[in-house]
């Protein structure tokens, strides 16, 4: 952008010496010298901080499912990649054992209620222990505690979606069997309910940052379009300044000044939905310094839009 300044001042520069407007002395032959100076110094420079750029990237919460109860698959109804909604069933564990479960502990409860039936008529004719009444009492009430974990266990042999998404890398089918370990997920759920748009922004432009900051990005995957938004927030914290608690000394590291991450929210919430995770791109964040550089940020990242036809990088 700073060479196509430069050469219409040049330009500029020649139709006005051979118009004679100006004399082609010393200081106009200078003069590009110190136009360049002027546009770096009082432009481009100045632009980083006030027009930051830096790379787009599109995330989504990725669930790992793992059962509540174990036992074996009897059927997988979701599909790989297939949009799914919250509540949608994605398989199936064999009920049997916890149906079993559940008829045993109503059993006991009828007769535990029968009992205590029973022993309370018999207190109400003065022929029988309130100790008897309260120890029955206890029996149903514990058992009606039992009764409601199994059929919460037996709710939970149909495994559904969490949200609205897909489940991706769909390996799990009828007949594997299934424990309810964390370190055990059986497939992987993709969030689409919300799109994470976070932008990288190097430590030195980031000084003006601020939420509701005007946004302008484009994806590779969209090339030529550009899409506008706001600055959602800035996060406070990245992994190079994080101290987790361990047993061990400080272990120094060098120092690096790694990109500050900003989150974005696109204008177009459709457009937003339709990103796949992964979907990268570049971004220009708007601050209010440097504003007539601004201009000059917009059409430098309309360049880059068009570039995304042939550059896949």
């Amino acid at each position: 952008m700073i060479v196509v300044l430069l050469n219409v001042y040049l330009a500029l520069l020649f139709i006005l010496v051979k118009l004679r407007v100006v004399p082609f002395n010393l200081f106009w032959k200078v003069s590009p010298v110190l136009v360049l100076l002027v546009l770096l110094i009082g432009l481009f420079i100045p632009m980083n901080w006030g027009a930051p750029q830096g790379s787009a990237l599109v995330v989504r919460n990725s669930v790992a499912i793992v059962p509540d109860v174990a036992g074996e698959v009897i059927e997988v109804t979701a599909q790989a990649n297939q949009p799914l909604k919250a509540g949608d069933v994605l398989f199936r564990i064999d009920p049997v054992p916890f149906e079993a479960q559940v008829r045993a502990i109503e059993a006991q409860l009828r007769f535990q209620e029968t009992r205590l039936a029973e022993m309370t008529q018999l207190q109400s004719r003065g022929t029988g222990r309130a100790f008897d009444v309260e120890e029955r009492q206890a029996s149903v009430d514990q058992l009606k505690a039992q009764l409601d974990g199994a059929k919460w266990n037996l709710e939970k042999t149909t495994v559904r979606a969490p949200a609205d998404g897909y489940v991706t890398n769909l390996a799990l089918r009828k007949g594997a069997r299934v424990a309810s370990l964390p370190l055990s997920p059986v497939m992987a759920f993709i969030d689409t309910s919300a799109a994470i748009i976070g932008v990288e922004i190097n430590q030195i432009d980031a000084r003006y940052l601020a939420a509701g900051q005007p946004v302008e990005l484009t994806f590779k995957m969209t090339p030529g379009t550009v899409q506008t938004g706001k600055v959602e927030s800035v996060l406070q914290a990245i992994a190079t300044g994080q101290v987790q608690t361990s047993g061990l000394a400080v272990a120094p590291k060098a120092v690096q000044a790694a990109p500050f991450a900003v989150r974005v929210r696109l204008d177009d919430p459709v457009f937003a939905s339709r990103l796949p995770a992964g979907a990268a791109g570049d971004a220009a964040i708007f601050t209010d310094r440097v504003q007539a550089a601004h201009v000059i940020r917009k059409v430098l990242l309309r360049q880059i839009a068009i570039t995304n036809y042939i550059n896949p990088f």
